[in-house]
């Protein structure tokens, strides 16, 4: 809309376009730097679908020039994350409809219940549920301070293999006194904000 002055990312350089592509990148996979943990398209027929799976949403009005924020559970992190990465937009907690070509990225906290969650939301991704979908990856965010159990990281390890790549984001002790995340940036945050910048920049 005129006149609206752009979120600015701060993990980001803001740099000139080059003239040769009429300011235009092409989009590769060389051009993230997180790895790859998973399959990067719904494997259809085999895979076992959740029990219960996350709603999907009514088109919404207006494009979103970036992706979704899917918070698979409640307090999963999506509004912090939102304001600590820009470029994204909460999808409230439901797939967004297909007609959008959505790009979408999970968020679920390490708790045995929010990875369960998480599990379940790319099991209905991975079956073909939500056609449509380009899935991103799945972001993890911290449920406590100190070392995650052995537990929990084995669950992260086995769902970061349903879902195309893995970011982590540790606990910030600023944030759970709701200080803002923009003057509390873990170091995660960079390549989580570059790739996602990445993977959504148009071709």
């Amino acid at each position: 809309m005129a006149g609206e002055v752009p979120v600015v990312n701060p993990w980001l350089p803001q740099s000139r376009p080059s003239g040769g592509s009429n300011g235009k990148s092409l989009r590769s996979v060389q051009d993230v730097s997180t790895e790859l943990t998973g399959p990067v398209a719904p494997q259809g027929a085999g895979v076992p679908r959740p029990e219960q799976g996350l709603p999907v949403a009514n088109p919404q009005p207006g494009a979103v020039h970036g992706w979704w924020w899917l918070g698979v559970h409640g307090g999963a992190g999506v509004s912090t994350l939102e304001r600590a990465v820009p470029g994204g937009q909460d999808a409230g907690l439901a797939w967004p409809a297909a007609a959008q070509s959505p790009a979408v990225v999970l968020v679920a906290r390490s708790s045995a219940n929010g990875i369960k969650a998480a599990q379940n939301a790319a099991r209905q991704w991975a079956s073909g549920m939500v056609p449509g979908v380009d899935l991103l990856g799945l972001v993890v965010v911290a449920d406590a301070p100190g070392r995650r159990p052995r537990v929990l990281q084995n669950l992260v390890r086995l769902v970061s293999g349903a879902v195309p790549r893995l970011w982590e984001i540790p606990w910030v002790e600023p944030w759970r006194l709701g200080e803002s995340p923009m003057t509390h940036l873990p170091k995660e945050c960079a390549p989580l904000a570059r790739d996602l910048s990445r993977l959504t920049r148009p071709a």
